[in-house]
């Protein structure tokens, strides 16, 4: 279960890892993704073309055609992703959800999501795709 990002970005982030283990500039299609990550072949298509309009994914159209990181993994992070699918309102509004919630005007839990907050973007701003290779590479055979 999920609580702070959307069912897009989960599969955005499990693509792009996905994408980020594989040899630089190999295509891979949507119907391939979605067997490996075990979801339907359009849910990748749909999630794959926001983050091509993003700059994170390429696409090369066609019969070979599919999917394939546009950067190199040392230069993308889990935070592009997350953005480029759920924005980053998660890492700016209340967590409860009410309007205004600000130092000022705090929530019953303000100050204590925003330092949670704050070392969630750290973490996930912190570790290219490259430096999670590793762990990705055992959690993707682990599917």
């Amino acid at each position: 279960m999920t609580v702070f990002f959307s069912k897009a970005c989960e599969l955005g982030i499990q693509a792009v890892l996905f994408l980020s283990i594989k040899k630089e500039k190999v295509v891979f299609n949507a119907e391939e993704i979605s067997k490996e990550l075990k979801v339907p072949k359009e849910f990748v298509s749909k999630v794959l073309q926001t983050l091509t309009h993003k700059g994170i994914v390429g696409s090369k159209k066609g019969k070979n055609g599919g999917f394939y990181l546009a950067k190199n993994p040392n230069n993308i992070y889990l935070i592009d992703i997350i953005e480029a699918i759920d924005g980053d309102k998660i890492f700016k509004s209340c967590v409860l959800g009410f309007p205004g919630c600000s130092n000022e005007n705090p929530c019953p839990v303000h100050n204590k999501w925003g330092r949670l907050r704050d070392e969630a973007y750290k973490m996930f701003a912190k570790e290219s795709l490259a430096q999670l290779k590793e762990k990705t590479v055992r959690k993707i055979l682990s599917l």
